[in-house]
């Protein structure tokens, strides 16, 4: 059988694909799980993996440059609502989205998808657009390094990079921007530093009542697979998508699982079956037909934002034989 290198995070609903319990027929799966940005690295930069987890937003400037050696699957490995994802300076009468207005924002880079999300979520909602924003660019709680992506310079936006030895959390902890955009918790929120906390302290309001209204699950990362392969092998793409999507429904049933919970949380059974109740059995679809709106709206995103020169349809960004496939 043919080895194939597999990178992505450790979750739930890959563990039966890990573990060899669903196989992907005629192949050997070797699952490196790595963390998000230490997979992102090393696909875009030495694209050394046959399958691996994707940053969204990041695949679309690639596949606007053109070259990347990878097609995306529809497979939606992380997802998540922007509004918590807002850290601010709560001495400074920030309120309101409004109030970010002229304000200094940190990002560790312009391009990553909860960035793209949260100004996708601002504009949208609350008509505050990129470009009333002054973003400052640099690590969270230390210097990290995303050029393996060109930096943007879209027109009209202010954007300025941190020193190479700077970090945002500590720049917000000394008032020096006013709000941090960030894919976790900055340390400084979780070492209790005074004066800091999100914009929507209830973030679960606001999101769910988004959902509600849109229909909308952002994606963060897909699943990329070398065009290589897909080219030697013409069926491995399907293969591949129906193998996350059986792994995914492998996983979901231990949630609630009340003999024995899986995952350390007490109300772990009341949360599934609320977030059922409001997002539907199938609450995490795979899919292009079940995430179209989802899909062409981040692409929007991109668009607007000056990542991508043109808008692309999901057909531009999926590979063709998996965009009818409706697990």
């Amino acid at each position: 059988m043919q080895r194939l290198l597999v990178a992505g995070d450790d979750y739930d609903r890959i563990q039966a694909l890990k573990n060899g319990t669903i196989p992907i027929p005629g192949f050997d799966l070797e699952y490196l799980a790595l963390e998000p940005g230490e997979t992102f690295q090393r696909l875009f930069r030495t694209n050394e993996f046959d399958i691996a987890e994707m940053s969204f937003s990041t695949y679309l400037v690639a596949l606007a440059k053109g070259g990347f050696p990878y097609r995306a699957l529809p497979v939606f490995l992380s997802r998540v609502f922007p509004h918590g994802s807002i850290y601010i300076r709560t001495d400074r009468g920030i309120g309101t989205p409004a109030d970010l207005k002229r304000r200094k924002v940190g990002v560790p880079s312009y391009h990553f998808t909860r960035g793209l999300v949260v100004r996708g979520m601002l504009q949208d909602e609350y008509g505050i657009r990129p470009a009333d924003l002054r973003w400052r660019i640099g690590g969270i709680d230390r210097p990290e390094d995303f050029s393996y992506v060109a930096k943007p310079s879209p027109p009209g936006v202010e954007i300025e990079f941190a020193a190479p030895d700077e970090a945002l959390g500590p720049q917000l902890a000394r008032g020096e921007i006013d709000a941090i955009i960030s894919y976790r918790d900055p340390q400084i929120v979780l070492d209790g530093a005074p004066d800091i906390g999100r914009l929507f302290p209830d973030f679960r309001v606001p999101e769910q009542d988004w959902y509600r209204r849109t229909g909308i699950f952002p994606a963060m990362h897909i699943l990329g697979i070398r065009a290589a392969l897909v080219e030697a092998h013409p069926g491995l793409p399907l293969l591949v998508c129906q193998a996350y999507e059986a792994a995914k429904r492998a996983c979901l049933p231990r949630l609630v699982d009340l003999d024995s919970l899986k995952v350390t949380l007490p109300w772990l059974v009341a949360e599934t079956h609320a977030t059922m109740a409001l997002m539907g059995k199938d609450f995490w679809p795979y899919g292009v037909p079940k995430n179209r709106r989802m899909i062409e709206t981040q692409a929007r995103w991109s668009h607007e934002q000056g990542l991508t020169p043109r808008w692309f349809a999901p057909e531009d960004i999926f590979e063709p034989s998996t965009l009818d496939w409706a697990p």
